[in-house]
């Protein structure tokens, strides 16, 4: 059976770096010097495979897949370019093309190059390969100084502007407010304080029909979708969402060197914060500040939707272990109440008791209670005398910040100087290695143990930068909590939106007496812009003094006998012979009522059940 002859293969591609070289390198000019140089030399059933604006840096155009493609099924004896470049400009992977067409009996031509694998190896192919890939990088280079200098000079360095903004027709460098998509905005960032996270915000804005950014965008000719087509125009996606939450330019700054490239990648990668200039108040802004980083607090780790233990609490998210900086969770006790307990989610991690020493168990409604007296307290006590208040809590600041400061600074400067010291000792041991004067496992070890310690210490320079880089955007103003106060009437409900509008965190510490229900537990509530604020202590007249302490003394005694009946087993054996009663009462309960869940407190035999179920803390007051 005759083989079927092979035919050959017109490669061209242009990319936008080449059309400004003028039309010699035209994709309609490349054809016709292929096509002539394939007819007067006798090259077989010429096929012409073009990439049109496409870099050369690139090796997933289409046209040259498919004729990779034939190539691998061996349809093709001969492939033709006008030079080495239009057939790439990575010379690491232009040489293991040209090996592979050597390996396939593919013969290669490169017109203006003088290149043609029939005739021998080309000595100069190579070297013009690697010339190829400098000019890449030399336009990338160009390129990436001129958007440099744009950056620099506070100018937008971004194709389009994002979501809720469009260009000034009068100045292109100049944002102004799209009041449609910034409406949208509001109401992403006003879901996001009043507790509701991406997903549950994608389904509201679903349900709304209100068009995902890349439909609103198209319509304005912006965006990156003006030729795709666009299959759910309501379907927001949670990283869509999140990204809104997190843009600085709603705050009406320009934000430039977000991301990098590399010349080889023309993907985007997201760079660290240290590195992208702000330029601020550059356009008018959609989001205050203090809406924008109340936002990015009510976004940190904590999960925000309904699960099986009931709606997100209001408080989600803003207690802190003191002990162990973790954070405490909210749960609903298991004996059929669904009493919403927060307690230390470091606690319960296997081994228990391990990365946290206790629970620090406490009732949510106690919490509630707590957060709203005292946001009472505050509302009375700025509307008998506001300017007062401001004097005291700037007094305050002043006090604290300074010394906080020196000691952040100190640090960092022991920080800095300890790193200096580490970058000497890695060049020395690295000189003594090479001289052979320190053996190789000692230098091993050394360049882990020191580059371990530099890279921890460096991690700690960035936090602390970061932190002092912030210390005036959180400086604390009682103006600003004065005027946030005067936005509320009463705190009969508190709902997510006002726990995020006030408060920063909330400290929850141990229990006086751990496992005692009759106790005391301090807590610790830190405001915007006022930090810590403590309750003034009542004043107790010596007969109200003398019935408290009876009042805890009375405590500590039933406690201890409680302490006593656990060590010496007698409260285990009560527990296992009450067991079974306890599980027939429930299972009555249950019948009655087949969702637990949904099963009335007053139901349950509060006796019986307060002594066997966990213990928890019964009253708790701010220990400020």
């Amino acid at each position: 059976m005759k083989k079927q002859q092979r035919y050959t293969a017109l490669y061209e591609r242009l990319s936008h770096d080449d059309e400004l070289q003028g039309e010699s390198n035209s994709i309609s000019n490349q054809k016709q010097l292929l096509m002539d140089y394939a007819n007067s030399h006798g090259l077989p059933s010429p096929r012409h495979f073009a990439d049109d604006g496409i870099s050369g840096t690139r090796f997933d155009r289409p046209a040259f897949l498919e004729m990779m493609k034939e190539i691998e099924e061996g349809n093709i004896g001969t492939v033709l370019v006008k030079d080495m470049s239009r057939l790439g400009r990575d010379y690491l992977i232009v040489g293991q093309i040209v090996e592979m067409f050597r390996q396939k009996d593919v013969r290669l031509i490169a017109v203006n190059d003088g290149t043609d694998t029939l005739l021998g190896d080309d000595d100069f192919l190579p070297f013009r390969n690697i010339m190829n890939e400098w000019y890449a990088k030399d336009t990338s280079k160009k390129i990436r100084s001129s958007f440099k200098a744009k950056g620099d000079a506070g100018k937008h360095v971004a194709s389009s502007p994002p979501y809720g903004y469009i260009k000034d027709p009068a100045d292109k460098n100049h944002w102004i407010v799209d009041e449609e998509a910034a409406e949208v905005v509001r109401k992403i960032f006003k879901l996001t304080l009043e507790g509701y996270g991406p997903f549950q915000i994608c389904k509201k804005l679903e349900a709304e029909n209100i068009e995902i950014p890349a439909v609103h965008q198209k319509k304005q000719g912006l965006g990156l979708y003006q030729s795709r087509e666009i299959k759910y125009p309501y379907r927001w996606g949670s990283s869509t969402v999140a990204s809104i939450l997190t843009k600085k330019e709603y705050l009406g700054h320009t934000v430039n060197f977000k991301t990098r490239k590399h010349f080889k990648d023309k993907k985007s990668h997201y760079v660290a914060q240290k590195y992208w200039q702000i330029f601020e108040n550059t356009q008018e802004p959609i989001i205050d500040e203090e809406t924008f980083y109340n936002a990015q607090k009510c976004r940190q780790g904590i999960k925000r939707y309904p699960n099986g233990w009931g709606e997100p609490h209001p408080l989600d998210g803003k207690l802190i272990c003191p002990d162990c900086g973790g954070k405490l969770y909210c749960h609903r006790n298991n004996n059929g109440k669904r009493i919403a307990m927060f307690t230390c989610g470091n606690y319960g991690k296997v081994p228990v008791g391990t990365l946290c020493s206790s629970p620090h168990r406490i009732k949510a409604e106690a919490l509630i209670e707590i957060v709203r007296e005292t946001l009472r307290f505050l509302k009375s006590t700025i509307e008998a005398d506001s300017k007062e208040f401001i004097e005291q809590i700037t007094q305050t600041e002043e006090d604290n910040r300074s010394e906080e400061v020196k000691k952040k600074q100190t640090r960092l400067n022991v920080c800095r100087k300890r790193v200096d010291e580490l970058e000497r000792l890695i060049c020395k041991i690295y000189e003594d290695n090479a001289l052979g004067k320190l053996p190789e496992s000692r230098y091993e070890t050394l360049i882990r143990q020191y580059s371990k310690e530099q890279e921890s210490l460096n991690n700690e320079i960035d936090g602390i930068e970061e932190l002092l880089s912030k210390a005036e955007e959180e400086r604390r103003s009682g103006k600003k909590f004065v005027d946030l106060m005067s936005r509320y009437d009463n705190f009969d409900e508190i709902t997510p939106f006002i726990v995020n509008e006030f408060i920063d965190r909330i400290e929850v510490h141990e229990r006086a007496r751990k496992g005692s229900v009759q106790t005391t537990q301090k807590v610790d509530i830190y405001f915007n812009f006022i930090g810590n604020y403590s309750l003034p202590e009542k004043e107790l007249t010596e007969e109200e003094k003398a019935e408290l302490a009876r009042i805890e003394e009375k405590k500590d005694r039933i406690h201890r006998n409680y302490i006593r009946r656990k060590e010496s087993g007698k409260y285990k054996a009560w527990a296992e012979k009450y067991e079974p009663i306890r599980r027939a009462r429930y299972a009555e309960k249950k019948a009655q009522n087949p969702n637990p869940y949904e099963i009335p407190a007053e139901v349950y035999d509060q006796e019986h059940f307060s002594r066997v179920s966990v213990v928890l803390a019964d009253s708790v007051k701010p220990g400020f």
